[in-house]
């Protein structure tokens, strides 16, 4: 055969190839290159009290879950349910990191659809969620007593993953 059409051939090829094994994966399962490592810092406006703050200081000592949400985002109503679930449990603090929003927007839909969190701060530039490689909401992190991220959950929270995944880290790291 003739060395211009097997170039080609060749690289079509390996081209089906990686989408194959891309087609494959969990797009949920994007390693985090934070895990195991300090989370990122923060200090931020409380959602509900204007001019108070929380920090990552103050959650030290604490193991706790991070959720990522915005009231614009879809996928935050299908978790949502769960979060309050949760919630009642009390088993850890839920931080409520609200991203890229306006205050009255999540004000009105925690009003909505009810407030699982301990606190909400507000994230209006993003960075925060930048600092903590956020691809989009919804995202949950689970952080250590030391303030070490411990895992990560891309997209909406399922009871299959809480079940089999935070809550036995949970007892894990609170025991």
């Amino acid at each position: 055969m003739n060395k211009r059409v097997v170039l080609p051939l060749v690289v079509f090829a390996i081209l089906i190839a990686f989408l194959a094994i891309g087609l494959t994966r969990d797009p949920r399962e994007v390693p985090s290159p934070l895990i195991n490592k300090p989370a990122p810092a923060f200090d931020l406006e409380l959602l509900a009290q204007p001019g108070q703050h929380l920090s990552l200081q103050d959650m030290r000592g604490k193991v706790w879950l991070l959720n990522v949400w915005a009231s614009w985002c879809v996928a935050c109503r299908e978790e949502h349910p769960l979060l309050l679930e949760f919630s009642r449990e009390a088993l850890v603090p839920l931080i409520g990191l609200d991203y890229k929003d306006q205050r009255a927007e999540a004000v009105a839909w925690l009003s909505r659809f009810g407030n699982p969190y301990a606190a909400a701060i507000m994230d209006v530039s993003g960075s925060t969620g930048i600092d903590y490689g956020v691809y989009g909401v919804p995202e949950t992190f689970l952080i250590d007593k030391e303030g070490v991220i411990r895992y990560k959950r891309i997209g909406p929270l399922t009871r299959e993953a809480l079940r089999n995944e935070v809550l036995p880290l949970l007892k894990k790291l609170d025991g």
